[in-house]
């Protein structure tokens, strides 16, 4: 029996409506949540403590002596979860302001190989990043340093430094929080009993208890969302589950994402044929939401019907993704999985409403959901670069034309549908190069 196992997200309901006071008292722990995490985000979102945000610990002990906790009245239980998620994020945004700087470095024609090599080295290493922003000397372990002299030895250093100041300067983003949802909440501040579940608040030895749909018990963290409006609560528990190994798993397929079809294989089968129908419903519905709401925003209309409904669409378009999803995996009994990086939707289209329907996409959800059910199912993704490989033959490998949906190959005659070519590509390449692991 395997014992890998695999990370999901559950969900659990209250089963009445939270009085208003009670409600109230989980808001207070909310805004206490938001206030630590902006404060640790303007004292620790910036390039001078770089040093201490890896691991947190520094930051930890600076924020108990801050007295911070003790201003706000708030439980620890509470305060120094909010801390590090507020860690979590500061990281996060680095992460983004240095794949945004790598990006760009590669674009740019003025530096030299040697350039970008010294570039990408100070970028990859935490210590050298943090010390060239802060204008102080590069000192790293021996055999880095070793490295980083032979670098900078074939590049000018201080313009170098210069442009990579320069860079994270214009590109990192201080994060700050308007308002709050949640807040992560440790096992020793709830306790499930009596069908529901018990939380702390901020007076001192007392709960309130919320009873629940379901009789389930966890011990592990949990995030508790609000919904002040409805007087409701969302219970996320993160939940390990036994990866399931299949033997009749066995196939290599190629799998080509569209907005119309949601999937096609390289054998020509499709999955997710009314996705179109659901995205195009969906899109033009908040275009004309958005139109109305921009032009009566004077009048102040409510946005509750609104909100209401496109969770609605939202659920019935996630259900049916799901669903396909699932047929998919039964059906085709992959072992290996070849999938093109999904691009990012294309504006330019001749019409507002093309537009608007690529920007509405769920490619985000589709490839979330579909990683997390491999994973489950102990299929294997491979992700491939895309680039021109729909307007490659898959069988000679010539350029050819793409026409209402079928493409054509001027070398060998080639003539199939667009999504199968491309599928077929996607299985070729996956199986030899140019693949993301």
């Amino acid at each position: 029996m395997s014992t890998e196992k695999v990370c999901k997200t559950v969900r659990q309901y209250n089963k009445e409506k939270l009085a208003v006071d009670e409600m109230q008292k989980l808001l207070d722990i909310v805004e206490d949540y938001r206030k630590v995490k902006n404060y640790v985000y303007i004292r620790y979102g910036g390039i001078g403590s770089l040093s201490k945000i890896y691991p947190g610990y520094t930051v930890q002990n600076e924020m108990t002596e801050s007295g911070f906790r003790e201003q706000l009245a708030m439980p620890s239980v509470y305060f120094y979860l909010a801390v590090f998620d507020a860690l979590a994020d500061i990281k996060k945004q680095w992460t983004r302001t240095k794949s945004k700087v790598s990006d760009l470095l590669n674009k740019n024609e003025n530096l030299t190989q040697e350039d970008k090599h010294y570039l990408r080295f100070l970028l990859k290493v935490n210590n050298a990043f943090e010390m060239v922003l802060n204008q102080k000397p590069v000192i790293l372990a021996q055999t880095l340093q070793k490295q980083y002299d032979m670098l900078a030895a074939q590049t000018d250093e201080e313009k170098m430094h210069r442009y990579l100041c320069r860079q994270v300067r214009k590109h990192h983003v201080k994060l700050h929080s308007e308002k709050a949802d949640g807040f992560t909440i440790a096992e020793r501040a709830y306790r499930y009993a009596d069908h529901g579940i018990y939380i702390s608040i901020k007076e001192k030895r007392k709960r309130i208890f919320i009873p629940l749909t379901d009789n389930n018990r966890y011990k592990t963290q949990l995030y508790i969302k609000l919904y002040p409006e409805e007087r409701n609560i969302e219970i996320n528990v993160p939940v390990y589950v036994t990866v399931r190994k299949h033997e009749d798993y066995i196939q290599q397929i190629g799998v080509a994402v569209g907005i119309n079809t949601m999937l096609t294989t390289d054998a020509g089968r499709h999955y997710g044929e009314r996705l179109g129908m659901y995205q195009k419903e969906y899109a033009e519905w908040i275009r004309i939401q958005t139109g109305r709401y921009n032009t009566n925003r004077s009048d102040n209309p409510g946005r509750k019907k609104y909100y209401a409904k496109k969770k609605r669409l939202e659920e019935q378009m996630h259900s049916y993704i799901n669903h396909e999803l699932n047929q998919f995996l039964q059906i085709e009994k992959p072992q290996t999985i070849y999938i093109v990086k999904l691009p990012k939707p294309q504006s330019g289209g001749n019409s507002k409403k093309t537009n608007h329907l690529r920007a509405q996409w769920q490619r985000g959800y589709i490839r979330n959901r579909l990683l997390q059910k491999c994973k489950e199912q102990a299929v294997d993704v491979v992700e491939v670069l895309g680039k021109d490989i729909s307007n490659e033959c898959s069988k000679c490998g010539g350029l050819g034309k793409k026409a209402d949906g079928m493409f054509s190959c001027s070398v060998c005659g080639n003539y199939m549908e667009e999504k199968m070519n491309t599928a077929r590509n996607i299985k070729k390449r996956g199986q030899g190069d140019g693949v993301i692991r």
